[in-house]
């Protein structure tokens, strides 16, 4: 079949993630992305200035005209797309729910790049739910190409690819899994454009959910086991971030952040012998908090109001006369920080 050289595309998307694919596609020669959907600008840091989204930004500097209404549902937004005349829409990330008559405008279809290996971790947080549940060394996450229907992340997959989770953080997995999905988007566009893509139903019976993160779900549980620990700090790194309360022999209570290590043996120091979980020890190794089966060693941590430091920062600060042994122990907070 011989190629099709415009393919008329949409794109719609808002964050970082989303912003991958959209270069992706801005530099595959077969495609013309003749709109950008994004969400409105939002106030964001200090100042609660109007900040573009990431997508907005990159369309912008691409020359790509960029739409964002509050919603689609409505029937002068929707004329507006169907004027377009879209052969494919392609969604990463974009934040709001397309209707069914959204849905019905491309003449291909309308596609979605979502985080899972599907239909595993359907939801707004798979990738850090990947990591927080993924403490098993062979633990993967992954990419799905599919078929935008009316139920969130239920339509039928095209394409997937996976990858170890290894010692990613939420943060490095994202950006790993941006690129991928980028690829596999490109890869599943090409198919459909010469009639290969075949898109196959999810098993229903396989599904789960993963819900948005809030920050409880930063609050270490040291009652776990040391991987599992590593996992949910990584999980919730670099947001919501994980924490803890730390009451030291030489210090009062305070409510730490905690950055995971960098390297998966240095994370745990022996066996706890049975301390209490959330035990602490001081010893030539560094700080070590009691797990379920292990101690698990503090590397960066960031104590509120400071910046982040490595912990021998910490003990060879207000806290060098800290003696050696068992010193205090580690709790979660009792309301969110």
């Amino acid at each position: 079949m011989a190629q099709e050289k415009d393919c008329r595309i949409v794109f719609m998307g808002t964050p970082d993630f989303a912003a991958a694919s959209l270069k992706k596609l801005a530099a595959w020669p077969r495609a013309r992305i003749v709109a950008v959907y994004t969400q409105p600008d939002r106030p964001a840091g200090r100042g609660h200035k109007l900040a573009m989204s990431a997508v907005k930004k990159l369309a912008l500097e691409l020359g790509i005209p960029v739409y964002q209404p509050a919603s689609l549902k409505g029937a002068e937004a929707q004329a507006e797309l169907a004027a377009l005349r879209p052969d494919v829409l392609a969604v990463a990330a974009y934040g709001l729910i397309l209707p069914d008559a959204v849905l019905a405008m491309p003449r291909l279809a309308p596609v979605n790049v979502h985080a899972s290996v599907l239909p595993m971790l359907r939801g707004a947080a798979p990738i850090q739910r990947a990591v927080m549940d993924g403490w098993q060394p062979e633990s993967r996450a992954g990419i799905s190409i599919m078929r935008i229907g009316s139920r969130l992340d239920a339509g039928p997959v095209y394409a997937m690819n996976d990858m170890l989770i290894g010692e990613h953080t939420s943060g490095t997995l994202h950006d790993a899994l941006a690129e991928m999905g980028a690829d596999l988007l490109v890869r599943v566009l090409d198919d459909m454009l010469e009639g290969r893509a075949v898109a196959v139903e999810q098993d229903e019976s396989l599904a789960t959910h993963a819900a948005k993160l809030g920050k409880r779900d930063g609050f270490v549980d040291w009652a776990r086991t040391a991987a599992q620990v590593h996992a949910q700090i990584r999980g919730v790194t670099p947001k919501p971030g994980a924490r803890t309360v730390l009451h030291l022999a030489a210090a009062d209570g305070f409510t730490a952040q905690i950055l995971p290590l960098i390297v998966s043996p240095g994370t745990v120091g022996g066996a706890t012998a049975g301390e209490e979980p959330g035990t602490l020890r001081h010893d030539s190794r560094g700080l070590g908090v009691a797990c379920a089966d292990r101690w698990y060693l503090l590397g960066m941590v960031r104590p509120e109001g400071r910046k982040d430091m490595p912990v021998r920062d910490l003990l060879n600060g207000g806290l060098k006369n800290l003696p050696e042994g068992l010193c205090g122990h580690a709790r979660q907070p009792e309301e969110p920080a």
